[in-house]
């Protein structure tokens, strides 16, 4: 309908958060956490015409941000896809997000600048 909000028209954007995790094919190189970046952009369930300037009625990107950090932290996984997988989900289910778009960014290849995987999921209907 013409006349019909964009549900995912608001959005709030975490550029190359850096976490730390175990991760890698070969098991030597899940052995030492590596460093790598996330860029997380969600689509809170709330407008932000209706938030009335209250951090209440939003969602807290620094808590986002310390538990897409946390989530990370305690992980053991061979793929940046699972791992992207697993923030998504996790955040989706623990904020009031309606999309999430994760984009994970790994240091694995000297003659690139990164390699990345990026996952998209919407909340399922409640």
């Amino acid at each position: 309908m013409p006349n019909e909000p964009n549900a995912f028209s608001d959005q709030i954007h975490i550029e190359e958060l850096e976490i730390s995790t175990h991760i890698g094919v070969p098991e030597e190189e899940r052995v030492n956490p590596q460093r790598l970046t996330v860029s997380i952009t969600l689509w809170p369930r709330h407008d932000a015409r209706d938030l009335g300037d209250n951090i209440d009625k939003t969602i807290n990107y620094s808590a986002v941000a310390e538990a897409a950090k946390s989530l990370a932290r305690d992980q053991s996984v061979n793929l940046i896809e699972t791992l992207a997988n697993r923030l998504a989900t996790h955040l989706l289910g623990n904020f009031a997000i309606q999309k999430i778009r994760v984009e994970l960014r790994k240091f694995a290849l000297p003659d690139a600048k990164h390699v990345s995987a990026t996952v998209t999921r919407i909340a399922s209907v409640r």
